[in-house]
């Protein structure tokens, strides 16, 4: 019995552990090589002076306009960079000075309800150009890119006189308004955010619609309960980018408003030209302002920051 479990133990082979070839190995090492040489599009020490001198080129100027904010402005004037004494009285000033509260709450107001129009009005536009064919549908797309050329000044006294023309023929006063303005803003946000929900819509599956209308859906149905779900990245970037059009404008906001309905653009527009024609310019003051007007903003990109970047790329890779 011992001999023969001897021989069954020599007789079975020894496990054999796979050895990769070192031909293989060396490939894929060079494969990985090759990968990573063509993803660095700059060699690293050029890489590195590049980042460099963006990030001094931003922050240089942002820098010296949270010091002047916190300086006085007889020391701004004379060019100081950094404050002899740090103070916060230029933020406490500024409520003061101009009407700086009246201007954000009519900015809130116009440039968001224009985000959301936007936004809706985008979203439902887009569905009905990539989901449905009818005539003209080519047409309507190719007018959009077209319309997205057109710069706002060329299109300043064109609307300013149907705006015009409307209170004279309809009895209806639209200069000067808040809604007027908000009409002339969603003229121009409105086909930028229909293109950008039209990329993003196109790269969604429609398996999914598919099987809702198996299950008994409409188009509205399909619209509110699978579409709407899906495009919250498409939508914040319409959204935010038409905010930003309300927000950042001058020159429609200077021409169809009035003291009651400027929006903080236009009053810091005025602050800086009076205070120019000064005996002593307030740089501080205008540099607390500033950073006061550009708050919102900043909140906003940090909120939605997570949907921006998925919306933006969405359309890019398929």
């Amino acid at each position: 019995m011992s001999q023969s479990n001897t021989a069954v133990a020599v007789d079975t082979p020894p496990a054999i552990t796979p050895v990769r070839p070192v031909a293989d190995r060396n490939t894929k090492a060079r494969a990985g090589g090759q990968a990573a040489t063509v993803t660095r599009l700059l060699p690293r020490p050029l890489l590195v002076t590049v980042i460099a001198v963006i990030v001094t080129t931003i922050t240089v100027p942002l820098l010296y306009i949270v010091f002047a904010s916190m300086n006085s402005d007889v020391e701004v004037a004379r060019g100081a960079f950094f404050p002899t004494e740090f103070t916060l009285g230029n933020y406490t000033t500024i409520w003061k000075t101009l009407p700086l509260g009246l201007g954000l709450g009519n900015s809130i107001v116009i440039a968001g309800a224009v985000a959301v129009v936007a936004a809706l009005l985008g979203i439902i536009t887009a569905y009905v150009l990539v989901r449905f064919e009818f005539r003209g549908r080519l047409g309507i797309l190719r007018g959009l890119i077209g319309l997205q050329s057109l710069p706002g000044t060329l299109l300043l006294l064109p609307v300013f006189v149907v705006f015009a023309s409307a209170g004279n023929y309809l009895g209806v006063t639209v200069i000067g308004t808040g809604w007027g303005l908000f009409l002339a803003y969603l003229t121009f946000a409105l086909p930028f955010s229909i293109w950008v929900m039209v990329t993003y819509l196109r790269g969604l599956p429609k398996e999914l619609e598919e099987a809702a209308r198996i299950d008994g859906a409409s188009s509205v149905g399909v619209l509110f309960r699978i579409i709407f779900p899906l495009s919250w990245p498409g939508l914040v970037v319409a959204g935010v980018f038409s905010f930003l059009l309300g927000w950042n404008d001058v020159l429609f906001a200077s021409v169809l408003t009035r003291p009651n309905t400027q929006t903080v653009a236009v009053v810091l527009q005025i602050f800086g030209a009076s205070s120019e024609g000064g005996a002593l310019p307030l740089y501080g003051q205008m540099m607390a302002a500033s950073l006061v007007c550009a708050a919102p903003v900043v909140i906003l990109y940090l909120v939605f920051q997570r949907f921006l970047v998925g919306g933006l790329t969405a359309g890019g890779v398929k």
